[in-house]
């Protein structure tokens, strides 16, 4: 189960209320289609084809990174759906740091309403970047992904503390684990791949069967060294309520950057004992994270991260509104 660690600061507020038994059932109806429901077959449960909705939830952008797709979301994306959230798995060019995130930032203006923007691993630097003034993006996710600060880029956020095994010598040309593809031109225009014999340990940190690595091994989509070598334009970490997910054996950006990142951004924590690619072994916390960030968690208080939004009651703080009892929300501000 993940440990929940929280990085913001708190501080409680004493409210002591008393609501007639008639308004909170007046409520109920609008905080249930807020909170998104459960997984019925209701007419919400179905996203637009156009990844939009009309039924007030924000609209869930999925962005991959190094050596995978938009398929990797595939789980994420059912349970999300089924929630009644619409979702978009975009796919990510992985070509330039800038041009990727143009890219995102000119789909995410297609997108009507609030957003929230999850990315994983590179993905996480794209998010940051393109998500830099768009009012619409509300929510930040990273799964076990970069989060740069400007000037940062992702190979030496690698590289910050140990616990990447993407190379085992430092002063390799390429990193061990990888093999370069030449593009042509400049010595660095290359595409780099995780060798096949390397993909389970580094990627997926020995976790899955032979037969679903090898599969995701023969899939998997390179990405340039310029990539991850260009710097970060802007932080949107820094503006934007941001959740975090620190995979406790991550072997190919290495946990303790991973915190290192979380800490920083000031997110939400959670620590899940899983390898990097942790959408193919633990979706359940990977979708528990979004739903959080999307403000449906209940019994618990959503987050209100760096916008200083107000904390919204869970289904166990309305009974003991109901009930004549004095609650203390806590409010989380950075």
């Amino acid at each position: 189960m993940a440990h929940i660690r929280r990085a913001l600061a708190r501080r409680a507020l004493p409210l002591a209320v008393l609501l007639p038994v008639a308004a909170l059932m007046a409520a109920g109806p609008s905080l249930a289609s807020e909170g998104g429901g459960g997984s019925g077959s209701g007419s919400g449960s179905t996203a637009p084809a156009d990844g939009t909705s009309g039924s007030g939830k924000p609209t869930i952008v999925l962005v991959h990174g190094y050596w995978a797709d938009a398929s990797g979301w595939d789980r994420i994306v059912e349970s999300l759906q089924a929630r009644g959230y619409p979702v978009v798995a975009t796919a990510n060019p992985l070509r330039s740091l800038s041009g990727d995130a143009d890219y995102l930032a000119a789909r995410l203006r297609t997108i009507e309403g609030p957003v929230v923007l999850v990315g994983h691993s590179y993905g996480g630097a794209v998010i940051t970047n393109a998500a830099a003034g768009n009012p619409n993006v509300e929510s930040l996710v990273y799964i076990a992904g970069f989060a740069p600060d400007q000037g940062e880029t992702a190979f030496q956020l690698a590289a910050k503390y140990p616990g990447s095994r993407v190379t085992d010598d430092p002063d390799a040309p390429v990193p061990t684990a990888l093999n370069a593809v030449p593009l042509g031109g400049e010595p660095t225009n290359v595409d780099l791949y995780l060798k096949p014999e390397k993909f389970g340990e580094v990627f997926l940190s020995d976790r899955l069967d032979a037969n679903r690595t090898r599969v995701l091994a023969a899939t998997q989509r390179p990405a340039t060294a310029a990539s991850g070598n260009e710097p970060t334009r802007a932080a949107a970490w820094k503006t934007i309520p941001s959740w975090y997910l620190v995979a406790t054996d991550d072997r190919t950006i290495g946990t303790g950057n991973l915190r290192f990142m979380a800490e920083r951004a000031k997110a939400t924590t959670v620590e899940v004992d899983a390898p990097h690619a942790v959408m193919e072994t633990n979706p359940a916390d990977v979708t528990e994270l979004i739903l959080r960030a999307a403000g449906d968690s209940r019994p618990s208080l959503a987050e209100t991260g760096t916008s200083g939004r107000t904390a919204v009651l869970g289904g166990a703080a309305v009974l003991a509104v109901a009930a004549g009892t004095v609650i203390t929300v806590r409010a989380r501000r950075t």
